[in-house]
């Protein structure tokens, strides 16, 4: 599966809201770097709805494949395993990450049960997440290979043109000083070429790592 997020970087948000027997779940979506940014997104919703007796919350942080994948999940007094969980299932079962998931529940007076909460409380992030897939909202995250090139500054906007025109090739940014360094992500060997054809030979790609970025994607959720 894909690993999904909200598009627009940290901070991007989303809201849904779902009824159940007269509760309502209101489900936020934020898009979070780290676990900091994931908690004060749960304190903003709870100051928020400060009327709210529950904000249950789940996030995910890092790529699914990655051994160092943090996922948390917290019932806030809801009867245990009834919120935290099958909303972290909900995030993960759509194939979102470095997202924090907030669901505020005002209650309407109906008991629902264990039951009742294991659905409704998933049911509100599946809402959130199919909202934000159907509305575009959604980029893939992949880990790339990262490169540098550095080029003479009249040459820059004609040879970063040049690369943008590649699927394949992402141009993550440009920093001017005595030369012009364009960061890359994508395939090494493709990205040698590329280079190598727009500078006639006469761009150096250097080898930076790896990062996760953004990317494009026609998958469906």
């Amino acid at each position: 599966m894909t690993d999904l997020t909200l598009r627009g970087g940290p901070g991007a948000r989303l809201d849904a809201e779902i009824e159940v027997k007269r509760s309502r779940f209101l489900c936020r979506l934020v898009r979070v770097s780290d676990e900091d940014e994931a908690r004060a997104a749960v304190e903003r919703a709870r100051k928020e709805h400060h009327g709210a007796r529950h904000h249950c919350s789940a996030f995910v942080l890092g790529g699914s494949g990655e051994p160092g994948q943090v996922r948390r999940s917290n019932d806030d007094g809801e009867p245990s395993g009834t919120a935290g969980a099958p909303m972290l299932e909900a995030l993960t079962g759509r194939g979102l990450i470095d997202c924090a998931a907030v669901v505020t529940r005002y209650f309407g007076g109906v008991l629902l049960g264990a039951g009742g909460l294991v659905r409704a409380y998933s049911d509100a992030v599946l809402a959130a997440a199919d909202t934000a897939a159907s509305n575009g909202l959604l980029v893939a995250r992949e880990r790339r290979d990262l490169y540098s090139v550095a080029l003479p500054h009249a040459d820059a906007g004609r040879v970063e043109a040049e690369l943008r025109r590649h699927a394949g090739v992402m141009v993550l940014d440009t920093t001017y000083d005595e030369r012009a360094v364009l960061r890359l992500a994508g395939d090494g060997g493709e990205l040698a070429a590329l280079v190598a054809a727009a500078t006639s030979g006469a761009g150096d790609l250097v080898p930076l790592g790896h990062q996760w970025v953004d990317a494009e994607t026609t998958a469906s959720n």
